[in-house]
């Protein structure tokens, strides 16, 4: 007679023997310490309370919360006595958490961790707010600092299955976009996938690709994220989310587009902490910043900034408010959105379609009796009307316009509706910026640049009224990229700035119906720098180059100011020296 063995029921039998005896000693050992014993092989596990301690840490300290209920937390421990175990359950309690352990087998714990891959590190509230553990997102914002990391993680994210990549995908995409200081993402559909790229420093640079079927799933999930409505694909759709890092909370607006293969997605991030500025940092040549200061100084008037989306207005005019404010006076913003909380002032929030629009909130916030007001945009002939009356009855307003030079505010208002007669007498300063970036000090060369551009930027450079850096045929130009800038040959950016004064000769071509050209000749006698000037200043001290200053501004040389035969104007002396 011939016996057989099953070495496959010999070794299921041996393991099953080996994890009975791994849970009697797990039961055991709470007997030891008076602590319940528990088996969760057969519990479900509560990922929201796993994932109040990260994987790392809960794996050194064999621990896993296996339930929460409010502030109630289930935690399972292979020992209460392990050194790291104490340290998280001490954190936990600190934290308001009141915990009630559990002795498990190495087994259980090692169920609970699995569970981690299916953790989406965000929760919605009713508000339309995407909250991100603070802990996991830190953690993951620490060690990503450059873009090849953040591909990597999105591309790992895509491996994943399919309900676990949908549900993490947007924080992922969000927190790289965080991470790598990006001001936009965008998500757009191809003929055979989908790509997304961020705009950093103002450029869009690709991220990943991916299919076509994750990204629809990505678009309902931003889509009812941002509240907007999932079953309309043929109208362009806004909304807006948040997501909350810690203390800061980081607003994101979406806006969708139909397209020939699906809808564009693009999400813009205003993070406070992009501009949380000082006057002192933006860039602001010694000579402009003077006449800025003695501006700021005065009790009335209108100050207004102009350029296109995304050059940097609003960050300008918060660096003005946090100039001017003191105890003695009151200032009352109206925005739309709040982008950055500034302690000491009143800021309140357009919601048009309450009604509560700009000419609405400047309006009401002139019954508040307020010293200095900030006006989001001008847009309309009611909030231009109601900002010079209140820059001429004893109110500093700060504001913007969408013109492209400082001269086009005056034709701008103008335009809307605007008496010329009291336009030099509400403005004191029209303002117009753009961003350019700045080379990367840790790659950046010296360059001979060719004959023609060397011939425009002297010819920019000889209008220049005393300028306070030497001319030099050196320039700079991007290397080849390092880690500093992330491959990119730039890193940050800096603001080029022009202005106009009011004072005689302006107010005068005012009568005549001027265009932007004849304006800005009046301004000339001035002397203030124009941002062509303002540019090849900034490239001739290493800050930027040619190329960039060309990607962004129109660089236009000018007559120097000795062909000039208007004087300069009295009252445009007084403006500088009151």
């Amino acid at each position: 007679m011939t016996i057989s063995f099953d070495d496959d029921k010999s070794n299921q039998r041996l393991a099953s023997l080996r994890q009975r005896e791994e849970e009697d000693l797990a039961e055991l050992i709470g007997q030891k310490y008076s602590l319940p014993y528990i088996d969760l092989s057969a519990f479900t596990i509560d990922t929201d309370g796993l994932k109040l301690v990260n994987e790392e840490l809960s794996k050194k300290a064999k621990i896993a919360v296996f339930d929460m209920t409010g502030k109630k937390l289930k935690v399972a421990v292979v020992s209460p006595k392990r050194p790291e175990t104490v340290i998280v359950l001490e954190d936990l309690d600190k934290r308001g958490y009141i915990v009630e352990t559990y002795i498990a087998s190495n087994r259980s714990l090692e169920k609970a961790w699995s569970r981690y891959v299916d953790i989406s590190f965000t929760t919605e509230s009713k508000s339309g707010s995407l909250e991100i553990n603070s802990e996991q997102i830190s953690d993951f914002i620490k060690n990503t600092r450059s873009i090849e990391d953040t591909k990597k993680l999105i591309e790992d994210v895509m491996t994943m299955k399919k309900a676990f990549r949908v549900s993490r995908i947007v924080e992922i995409i969000v927190a790289g976009a965080i991470a790598t200081k990006a001001s936009d993402i965008h998500v757009e559909p191809e003929q055979d996938n989908a790509r997304i790229r961020f705009r950093i420093d103002g450029v869009l640079t690709d991220i990943s690709f991916f299919d076509t079927e994750t990204f629809k799933l990505l678009l309902s999930r931003i889509k009812l994220l941002s509240g907007m409505k999932l079953n309309i694909k043929d109208q362009a759709q806004d909304g807006r989310f948040s997501i909350k890092i810690a203390e800061t909370e980081i607003e994101i607006r979406s806006s969708i587009l139909p397209g020939a293969y699906s809808e564009s997605v693009v999400m813009r991030l205003l993070n406070p902490d992009s501009i949380d500025v000082d006057l002192k940092t933006l860039g602001i040549e010694p000579e402009l910043q003077e006449i800025f200061n003695r501006q700021l100084e005065r009790p009335d008037g209108l100050i207004l900034n102009t350029g296109p989306t995304g050059s940097g207005k609003t960050t300008t005019l918060y660096a003005f408010l946090k100039q001017t404010i003191t105890p003695g006076i009151k200032i009352i913003t109206i925005e739309d959105p709040i982008e950055y909380h500034l302690p000491g002032i009143v800021q309140t929030q357009v919601e048009a379609e309450r009604g509560y629009d700009f000419a609405a909130g400047l309006k009401a916030s002139l019954r508040q009796d307020p010293d200095i007001i900030m006006v989001g945009e001008i847009r309309d002939i009611e909030t231009a009307e109601t900002a010079v009356h209140a820059s001429l009855t004893g109110h500093l307003v700060f504001s913007t316009l969408h013109t492209n030079t400082a001269a086009g505010a005056f034709t701008r208002l103008i335009d809307l509706g605007v008496n010329p007669k009291v336009l030099t007498s509400s403005i004191r300063i029209a303002i117009a910026q753009r961003l350019v970036r700045k080379l990367c000090t840790g790659c950046k060369r010296e360059s001979i640049l060719e004959p023609e551009k060397l011939t425009l930027a002297k010819a920019i450079y000889d209008g220049i009224d005393n300028p306070k850096i030497p001319w030099s045929e050196t320039f700079y130009e991007p290397g080849e990229g390092c880690t500093e800038c992330n491959g990119l040959k730039y890193s940050g950016r800096v603001a080029l700035f022009e202005a106009v004064l009011s004072d005689k000769a302006i107010e005068e071509v005012l009568q005549t119906n001027p265009s932007e050209r004849e304006i800005k000749q009046a301004a000339r006698p001035q002397g203030i720098m124009d941002m062509s000037q303002d540019g090849i200043i900034k490239a001739l001290k290493g800050l930027t180059d040619i190329s960039e200053l060309e990607r962004v501004i129109n660089l236009e040389a000018v007559a120097p100011k000795e062909t000039l035969t208007t004087e300069k104007d009295p009252l445009a002396e007084d403006l500088y020296s009151s």
